[in-house]
């Protein structure tokens, strides 16, 4: 039996550039995995460590088995995730391995919870999906506001909301997945049980400031709930579109007539092709760029028990440095249970605060 070790899927995209950089700044030395063996080659020689590579690819799924064991730790950043993912997951829920993921996409993340949580389960392994600044930060800073409001908290809202030009960062596979996602239903938590539901709006303050967030379907959905059962209802909001984001809840609600038209989701899917081809554009962290996370629990009267925000930089770079923190904890320190599993679930609150603080993520003063 070989050594457990990292591996990293999808090393040689956008998010596993940052990512392979961010496990060796931690010491780690991942085996680099993808499709394109000169594209793995190119990166392997450009780190400053050498580090060994395998050709897998999710159109032949035997060879992403190959590279996964039992023990092993698997991060994926291969997306979009709604059509690329699976056969990763798979692959560590046949192993019996720890396995993570950078999706941000909602539909993806239902999936893994319903599908396949239950068979990783019963093989052994351990599914913590959506592991970057989607959905991590919320699902602390809304872990943070339940343990500050006490056993009255049966609802949490949590709104996600960046200042700079995330639309000029953002990765193909971003733009991709966004792409991919426009036409598909989102979900909420309410009366104790996943909802559907469409373009939802509200304002939080942000730092005294007023922002707009849009509902989507998130980890926290899933997470939150079974970490603390008292929990009736979970809400997750985007703020990034700025003042759009009331004519975004318009549009989103006639989502499911727009879906239903012939040939909607075959241009959607064209488009996100596009996407890809076109690569990815900033390499680094953009300073210009800051992330601001809010979470408010409240009781059953409405009533707001706490509040508690969280900042950080860019969100790429949160990505990868706290992928890189789970993957080394896990790899040493195991996680939390078996299945599809939340941030909180797989690591425990405290060292989950501290490894998104070690990641760039700080609490705001109150």
């Amino acid at each position: 039996m070989t050594t457990p070790r990292i591996v990293l899927f999808g090393a040689t995209g956008f998010t596993g550039r940052l990512t392979a950089e961010a496990l060796l700044a931690r010491g780690a030395l991942p085996l680099l995995a993808g499709r394109d063996p000169a594209r793995l080659a190119a990166l392997a020689a450009a780190l400053p460590t050498r580090l060994p590579t395998a050709v897998a690819d999710v159109s032949r799924p035997d060879s992403v088995r190959r590279i996964v064991e039992s023990g092993d730790v698997l991060i994926s950043t291969v997306g979009p995730f709604a059509r690329w993912g699976e056969p990763a997951v798979r692959a560590v829920t046949e192993a019996g391995a720890i396995y993570l993921d950078s999706t941000g996409e909602p539909p993806f993340i239902k999936r893994v919870f319903q599908r396949y949580g239950p068979a990783a389960a019963a093989r052994g392994a351990a599914l913590v999906t959506a592991f970057g600044y989607d959905y991590v930060p919320g699902n602390l800073a809304a872990a943070l506001a339940l343990r500050k409001a006490g056993t009255a908290a049966v609802r949490v809202d949590i709104g996600y909301f960046v200042r700079g030009n995330m639309a000029r960062r953002a990765s193909a596979g971003t733009r991709a997945s966004a792409l991919g996602m426009i036409l598909e239903p989102m979900y909420g938590f309410r009366d104790g049980r996943i909802i559907r539901e469409h373009g939802r709006t509200r304002l939080f303050d942000v730092g005294g400031r007023k922002r707009h967030g849009i509902s989507l379907g998130a980890s926290e959905h899933f997470a939150l709930p079974r970490a603390y059962p008292r929990l009736r209802e979970v809400n997750v909001y985007l703020g990034w579109l700025g003042g759009l984001t009331r004519a975004a809840g318009v549009l989103a609600r006639a989502t499911p007539v727009i879906a239903a038209l012939p040939g909607a989701r075959r241009m959607t899917e064209a488009m996100a092709d596009r996407a890809i081809r076109t690569g990815n554009r900033l390499a680094v962290a953009d300073p210009a760029i800051s992330s601001q996370t809010v979470a408010e629990a409240y009781d059953r009267a409405g009533r707001l028990l706490a509040t508690v925000r969280l900042d950080g930089g860019d969100p790429y770079d949160f990505t990868a440095r706290v992928l890189a923190w789970a993957a080394t904890t896990a790899l040493v320190r195991g996680v939390g249970g078996t299945g599809a599993l939340g941030p909180v679930e797989a690591f425990g609150l405290d060292a989950l605060a501290e490894g998104c603080a070690a990641a760039g993520l700080q609490i705001a003063p109150s």
